[in-house]
């Protein structure tokens, strides 16, 4: 029975520490309109990219979670010795750890598709003609939703070239990858719970 937790376990850390390379890679690309180092040079990269949740919540700290997970499933290094409550408890605050990364990530993915991209973009100015500032655009629009309004796509944001795409297409990257995340999160708790009480029981009957 403790072998089919541990392999569950195995499977759902290394499934997370895939989704921790991709979350990274994503927020990486994010601070990198267009490939383009320029922009970040001049600090003119959104807050919600800079915040790096993708980086260091469903990044590095859902690999850290995933390679404990992993660890105990497989019983390696440190946990080679340890006993089945101990690793399932083990898994179970790595679970919680790996939960409160993810999350982070999918609050802040979802606050960022709501504001919209930071970008250059035109403003009226009081002698009738158009200045050009960097900000969020598309914030505060109660009447009309970007997301599904192609129209703004191209006519809005000047720079970087594409903005929204980018901004939609990384940041719609990381909410997936977020929720993907909790769910095997969720999955992995459940797993560690009934491990740790299986592991309890049999170890009093013995």
């Amino acid at each position: 029975m403790m072998a089919r937790f541990r392999f569950c376990s195995c499977i759902l850390g290394v499934s997370l520490g895939i989704s921790a390379h991709l979350a990274a890679g994503a927020n990486l690309a994010l601070l990198f309109p267009g490939w383009e180092v320029t922009y970040l040079k001049k600090g003119l990269i959104g807050k919600h990219a800079l915040r790096g949740t993708g980086l260091w919540g469903s990044g590095l700290i859902v690999l850290f979670a995933s390679v404990l997970i992993t660890l105990t499933g497989w019983r390696r290094g440190c946990f080679s010795n340890s006993g089945h409550c101990k690793s399932m408890l083990i898994s179970l605050l790595a679970g919680f750890l790996a939960f409160w990364g993810a999350f982070a990530c999918f609050v802040t993915s979802g606050v960022a598709l709501k504001d919209g991209p930071f970008c250059m973009f035109a403003v009226p100015s009081s002698n009738e003609t158009q200045a050009l500032k960097y900000g969020y655009p598309f914030k505060g629009l109660n009447d009309r939703n970007y997301l599904y309004d192609h129209f703004f796509w191209d006519s809005v944001c000047i720079e970087p070239p594409r903005a929204v795409i980018w901004h939609v297409i990384f940041f719609s990257t990381l909410l997936g990858i977020s929720v993907i995340q909790i769910l095997l999160v969720l999955a992995q708790l459940i797993n560690s719970l009934l491990g740790f009480f299986c592991g309890f029981f049999e170890k009093r009957e013995i």
